[in-house]
């Protein structure tokens, strides 16, 4: 399975999708890492491991001149799963329909619970926090045209402490996005799981 990553920032849970498919069987390949930002650190953590990076920068274009860019990129590396690991845009209804049940997103909460329009990074924290409720944690989802709605595969909770700030809970819930998300490949190139209608079934 070949998988491209996208990222806009920081790239720390691209890193641990690459530390996870490093030495693995070859049913998994990390094949590209594509970015919005030219300056994202996430292309030089691919570029150190060897991935091929695409850059398609969303400034000054039409977002379809920009979409189109990003499909060219990975109908040429013929990518079989787009992961979406902090990736700053969000994908038109006719870019999603191009790859149904191919495009995998993580999101910081316990959809559908603080998700849509503006709930990413620390805004979805704060939120959290001050909704005083007692856990939070990520979600793993399939991507479709409503931000945030698709159907899950897969979640992990961590609490929320007495004294937390949206840094430190932001810090808990990365370390499970980034343990969960190589589990969730895994799954996906070993045909574990399956989408009906709303309901994602995992053997």
């Amino acid at each position: 399975m070949n998988v491209a990553v996208f990222a806009s920032g920081t790239g720390t849970t691209l890193q641990a999708i690459l530390e996870a498919f490093t030495d693995a069987p070859r049913e998994v390949r990390i094949a590209l890492v594509v970015s919005n930002n030219p300056g994202a650190v996430a292309l030089e953590r691919a570029r150190r491991a060897g991935i091929p990076t695409f850059v398609a920068d969303h400034r000054g274009r039409s977002r379809e001149t920009f979409e189109e860019e990003l499909a060219a990129a990975v109908d040429a590396h013929g990518i079989d799963l787009i992961c979406l690991a902090g990736f700053l845009r969000i994908l038109s209804p006719g870019f999603v329909a191009r790859y149904p049940g191919r495009i995998l997103n993580t999101h910081p909460a316990l959809l559908p619970a603080f998700g849509g329009k503006g709930m990413y990074g620390e805004h979805v924290h704060r939120a959290v926090l001050a909704a005083g409720v007692p856990i939070s944690g990520c979600t793993l989802h399939f991507v479709d045209d409503v931000p945030d709605g698709g159907p899950i595969v897969a979640q992990a909770v961590v609490p929320v402490l007495d004294g937390d700030t949206p840094a430190s809970l932001a810090e808990r819930v990365q370390a499970e996005e980034r343990r969960l998300y190589p589990q969730v490949i895994s799954w996906l190139a070993e045909r574990r799981v399956e989408i009906r209608g709303r309901d994602v079934i995992t053997s």
